[in-house]
């Protein structure tokens, strides 16, 4: 026997995923913009104690250009979020037989063009993670040393870094995928 409203929750359930997207692209924009405010060619921000370990000035560019990046790609996830929302909100008064695919109790939203903006959503929010830890890699490399001088301090920075954030990001394209295919 099937439920009997077997979609009651679901607009609700999405925006709340949609909310959930954009609260925490805000949160990581934040970072990104702590980030761009501080001066990595201040010379009482670095640690560094070996003249060969300072960084050149590719290390400085390349920060900024990750916090660029990384700032794009969490503000393209959070528009695309933005616009899934207004869409189901929009269905949800209209009435339009083209979105007559995917029905909830509230409103009805043709479910490929949801999904396809979630993966989108989920693949720019994938993009801003790996940049930010880019950004962040330079940033240890300014204020500890670079990682070709092979400072223990960096690498004990770094590896931690290089390695969880990784993992949490197949983990969670994992369940993109796994909801993208449901």
């Amino acid at each position: 026997m099937e439920h009997p409203n077997p979609t009651r929750f679901g607009t609700s359930i999405h925006i709340t995923a949609l909310d959930g997207i954009t609260n925490v692209n805000s949160l990581f924009t934040l970072a990104v913009f702590i980030g761009l405010t501080w001066n990595p060619s201040d010379p009482n921000n670095s640690l560094i104690s070996d003249p060969k370990c300072f960084p050149g000035p590719d290390i400085a560019e390349n920060l900024i250009a990750f916090h660029v990046y990384s700032f794009s790609s969490f503000l393209f996830s959070s528009l695309i979020a933005l616009g899934l929302k207004q869409v189901i909100r929009i269905a949800r008064n209209s009435g339009d037989p083209h979105w007559h695919l995917f029905t909830f109790d509230m409103c009805r939203v043709n479910k490929s063009v949801l999904r396809v903006g979630y993966l989108v959503s989920a693949v720019g929010s994938l993009c801003g993670c790996g940049f930010l830890m880019m950004a962040l890699v330079n940033v240890a490399q300014i204020k500890l040393g670079t990682l070709s001088c092979g400072s223990g301090d960096t690498y004990s920075a770094v590896v931690p870094l290089l390695i969880l954030v990784p993992c949490a990001l197949v983990i969670y394209a994992s369940f993109v995928l796994y909801a993208f295919t449901q």
